[in-house]
């Protein structure tokens, strides 16, 4: 289902700054960051991702998503994107896909003996057609706690939360991520993951997955993003994501 889709995009967004260099997490991985937009500055993310699931596959995009710095350590997010879903004996379907709002608010700034901490609660509007599989039916929300530390050319981030969905046969469920990145010399960060997430619907059975993936910084404003990822447990999922991204 496209459901599962938009809450894997809910997991994702910003950056690490470091000399010469910006290092991402959020976009193009699923675990997030702690770090929201500088103060008065936007991001912009243009992208599309699939899943593929069994006979089926679910791909977002093209898909939008723009972050505000609105006030000190705060980000405010906005997502929204069309959405395709077929396979499973069912025709393909495309149409707008459901709305995304969430709060980036970092609560605790990196030291040498502390990480970075940040909470990022979100709420998923039902504006895709549920019928078609393009949306959940109902608004669900997310509640996660993201943590980053910085040694030297290596960004660690971790964390997770819990997902909360009334549709009918979904499930509420926890998921977490821990995510290595290096930046590979001026232009380059590269980096791995181990994502999980429980059982989402009536039927599944969860998954984690390793995923890898990584940046190409034209400028200080403007990056090439792509990952690809298979699960190692659990259902079967293959994710991909490209993407670019503007800041200014």
């Amino acid at each position: 289902m496209i459901g599962k889709v938009s809450k894997i995009l809910l997991l994702a967004v910003c950056l690490n700054l470091v000399p010469a260099l910006r290092t991402f997490a959020g976009p193009p991985f699923l675990t997030d960051d702690p770090d929201p937009t500088d103060y008065q500055h936007f991001e912009a993310y243009f992208f599309t991702t699939g899943d593929h699931v069994g006979n089926s596959y679910n791909i977002n995009g093209p898909a939008a998503e723009l972050d505000y710095g609105a006030f000190p350590d705060t980000q405010l997010t906005f997502d929204i994107g069309v959405a395709t879903a077929a396979g499973g004996g069912l025709p393909s379907a495309s149409g707008f896909g459901d709305l995304a709002f969430s709060v980036k608010y970092r609560f605790l700034h990196e030291t040498n003996g502390w990480p970075e901490l940040a909470v990022f609660p979100g709420l998923t509007l039902p504006s895709g057609d549920a019928n078609r599989d393009l949306g959940n039916g109902r608004p669900t929300y997310h509640l996660p706690l993201w943590a980053q530390k910085s040694f030297v050319s290596w960004t660690v981030d971790a964390g997770g939360g819990v997902f909360l969905n009334p549709a009918p046969g979904e499930r509420d469920y926890p998921y977490g991520g821990l995510l290595l990145q290096r930046d590979c010399g001026k232009h380059l960060s590269l980096g791995g993951e181990l994502f999980a997430q429980g059982q989402d619907a009536d039927g599944d059975h969860g998954y984690a997955a390793l995923n890898f993936g990584g940046s190409y910084h034209f400028s200080d404003h403007f990056s090439l993003q792509a990952s690809a990822g298979r699960s190692v447990i659990g259902d079967k999922h293959t994710l991909w994501y490209f993407g670019l991204y503007w800041t200014w």
